[in-house]
């Protein structure tokens, strides 16, 4: 294919004290594009280490930096590189995500296929914080409905990250940029409503790298705030559905309930995570009990340790 077809592309990179970790790799990333057809925004959130001067050693027309003089919070520093994109297609990658050389390529070439679309969802790899790859994820979802498409993902058959989901820059706009009640699921509300309203283009291959650091145990969870925004992502789907609505609020509260339930887990408090865990099976409607999802826990816990003593046998 050509590599400049007239589509813009923007790649914003929101950034937060990373100059000296990640941001160096995703910067890279992003211009390593084999398309050459793009915008990289790069947002500084009032950072306070050496990123204004790692991004301008690069000193390529194509980036476009801001830095703000003071911290805006992360949502509004996303929906600050929404505002200032200019491409027809807008990627938000996190400053510790990566995207393939032919990222950007993939998504224009599976445009050429349709006039236009709400969003382009590609495959995920998941890789550690020395990027080691733990676990890839192919987006098997082509020509699936859209109720299809969130049923899938409610039950673990696909997954959706913000690096590897593309937005139409004119309808995210219109639809004023990344919003949920309480923030957590921002982008799987864009992505429910665009992909309802103007459709969405699969791309089955893996061409994005989310990076997962592991999360502490002692971190404290604010899991009135998870339980808000699953709810609310889950009112959104079901209200853009045409069919299966009933399939997917179920599938969907026993699938948030999992998700809260791992949230949970994580919480030091012996007391607090069990008062979380019954808080969890409340607002979602008793259809997932806690004491289920601990033995199925168990289990998943023993087979993935008896697989790991027979691999140690035969080597």
């Amino acid at each position: 294919m050509k590599r400049n077809n007239g589509t813009l592309f923007s790649i914003a990179i929101p950034t937060y004290n990373r100059a000296n970790s990640y941001l160096p790799a995703t910067l890279e990333s992003a211009l390593s594009q084999s398309y050459n057809n793009i915008e990289i925004i790069v947002s500084d959130n009032c950072s306070s280490d050496d990123t204004e001067s790692v991004v301008k050693q690069y000193n390529d027309n194509k980036i476009r930096y801001f830095k703000h003089r003071e911290n805006i919070g992360l949502k509004n520093n996303f929906n600050y590189c929404v505002q200032q994109a200019r491409g027809n297609y807008f990627l938000l990658l996190c400053d510790d995500d990566l995207i393939d050389r032919d990222f950007t390529e993939s998504c224009v070439h599976a445009l050429d296929k349709t006039k236009e679309s709400g969003i382009i969802v590609t495959g995920t790899r998941i890789i550690d914080e020395e990027g080691g790859i733990i676990n890839e994820h192919l987006n098997d979802m082509d020509n699936v409905s859209y109720e299809d498409f969130f049923i899938n993902w409610f039950t673990f058959k696909t997954a959706l990250y913000m690096c590897s989901t593309v937005y139409n820059t004119k309808w995210l706009k219109k639809l004023g940029g990344f919003h949920s009640k309480t923030y957590h699921y921002q982008d799987v509300v864009t992505t429910a409503i665009l992909a309802a309203n103007y459709g969405r283009v699969d791309i089955r291959d893996v061409k994005a790298s989310f990076r997962d650091h592991g999360i502490s145990k002692s971190k404290t969870y604010k899991i009135d705030d998870w339980i808000t925004d699953s709810l609310h992502v889950l009112d959104v789907v079901c209200s853009h559905a045409s069919e299966k609505k009933n399939i997917l609020r179920e599938t969907g509260l026993i699938s948030f309930a999992k998700k809260n339930y791992g949230r949970a887990g994580k919480i030091s408090s012996l007391v607090k995570r069990w008062k979380a865990y019954k808080l969890i099976y409340k607002k979602f409607d008793r259809r997932y009990s806690p004491v289920k999802y601990l033995i199925k826990k168990s289990y998943m816990n023993i087979a993935v340790k008896m697989s790991d003593y027979r691999r140690k046998l035969k080597k």
